[in-house]
């Protein structure tokens, strides 16, 4: 038990110095963190086996994942309180039409290129692997976005679209993976389910959202039982825990297999607790504040889990280079022609699509599903892969995006904290 307190320890005050070093070098937080973890992890100080000094193995790594799960849980809750009726009248048509084409988009051109690959090397990559990839290239990571909005307080309507658009990311994503995975299936298996590849994600978006607005009305309920507001946030707190613990049950019913997404299900909690609430916004300020600690250990311990080993496979490489640079047109290109055509002012249109390039953890939960295909193992090592880079430079980028758009001031005399500290929100639409 020690040696967890020691090693959490040092990743709070590892991840922390570090982001002073980022600081001088003018790169996010999140970034610092990251190489914090690297640092700490199996391929640097882990190799020691000093207990408590860093991560000895990947599997020890992993004995920390329901920190990661609690942490997934308050950035979801967090992305919720985005989700307000009078944001979504201003906002709502082109977060969904966009959230939805430039994931589509992606899918479909990275689809295309891996496929080209495996008829180029049908031994370096099969047909249901290229599939596969092209589905979970859709899904974008909301921890490292929202972490950068938070540090530098970027406030405007490129910022409070792409919080709307990373939340609907994840749904489309889930969708089209789900499809996805049952088509590779199928073409190895020489059948295909209609249950996996239509039923059972569409069950599990509506499970989730379910599940997230009983959630959300169960906790104003309790919330209007006390005044204190440190009391109301202990509730906040202990509905997210819930919330989190819930959506990992899994079932089944009549030979269809139910489950709940985390990222989902917290999100619509917070949306809904947000638009009922009319306290929720001072919460919500500190619940962030509060979970600051929390949101520093996600990111150490997904550093940790960057598998450096698979570098040295030139397979892997290949098509992870090959995979990155499909995605990230894909991305880039996708935003830039959807905000064409819902009509999104230049600065958005120019700047949105690099703000979707960070990719974690859903990615990685896609893969590990995928690991049941014969091509499983180069679906986690290529996806691992495009983690390491993505979670590397993909802060960075946003920052660089979100600054060329005038939403995150360079910091001097004044700090950027104060400078971008948000304002009352009175909604009408920037994005026209």
């Amino acid at each position: 038990m020690e040696y967890i307190l020691i090693t959490l320890s040092l990743c709070l005050i590892g991840g922390l110095m570090l982001s002073r070093v980022a600081k001088i070098l003018s790169l996010p937080a999140v970034t610092a963190y990251l190489v914090a973890g690297l640092i700490l992890g199996p391929f640097c100080l882990g190799l020691l086996h000093i207990p408590g000094l860093g991560f000895g193995s990947l599997e020890e790594v992993e004995g920390f994942s329901i920190i990661s799960q609690v942490a997934l849980g308050f950035i979801a809750f967090a992305i919720g309180n985005e989700f307000r009726l009078s944001q979504l009248k201003t906002m709502g048509r082109q977060a969904v039409t966009i959230g939805i084409l430039q994931a589509v988009l992606t899918t479909v051109l990275v689809d295309v290129v891996l496929i080209c690959l495996h008829l180029a090397f049908p031994h370096v990559i099969s047909l249901p692997v290229a599939i596969t990839l092209g589905a979970i290239a859709s899904a974008t990571a909301p921890a490292a976005t929202l972490m950068v909005v938070r540090q530098y307080k970027a406030e405007g309507p490129l910022t409070k679209l792409l919080l709307l658009v990373v939340a609907i990311d994840d749904a489309v994503g889930l969708v089209l993976f789900s499809a996805s995975f049952g088509i590779a299936r199928a073409l190895e298996q020489g059948t295909i389910s209609l249950l996996g590849v239509v039923l059972e994600p569409i069950l599990e978006i509506v499970l989730s959202l379910g599940l997230g607005s009983l959630a959300g009305l169960a906790l104003y309920w309790v919330e209007r039982f006390f005044h204190s507001r440190s009391k109301r946030l202990s509730v906040s707190v202990a509905f997210v825990l819930l919330t989190v613990g819930l959506s990992m049950v899994k079932f089944t019913i009549g030979g269809v297999h139910c489950g709940f997404s985390l990222l989902l299900v917290c999100m619509m909690t917070g949306t809904v607790f947000c638009n009922i609430c009319d306290f929720s916004e001072e919460l919500m300020e500190r619940a962030d504040r509060w979970t600051a600690p929390i949101s520093i250990l996600f990111f150490v311990i997904s550093g940790a889990e960057l598998n450096l080993s698979i570098l040295a496979d030139p397979m892997v490489l290949l098509v992870g280079i090959t995979y990155i640079i499909a995605r990230s047109a894909g991305k880039i290109g996708g935003a830039f022609t959807s905000c064409k055509l819902t009509a999104c002012n230049k600065k958005i249109t120019n700047n949105l699509g690099v703000t979707l390039l960070p990719q974690a953890g859903v990615a990685l939960g896609m893969a590990m599903t995928a690991a049941s295909l014969q091509g499983g193992e180069l679906v986690r090592n290529v996806v691992l892969f495009s983690v390491l880079i993505y979670e590397l430079i993909g802060p960075m980028l946003t920052k660089i995006a979100l600054t060329k758009a005038g939403e995150i001031k360079a910091e001097g005399k004044t700090s950027a904290r104060v400078q971008n500290a948000p304002k009352h929100h009175f909604f009408h639409n920037p994005l026209k």
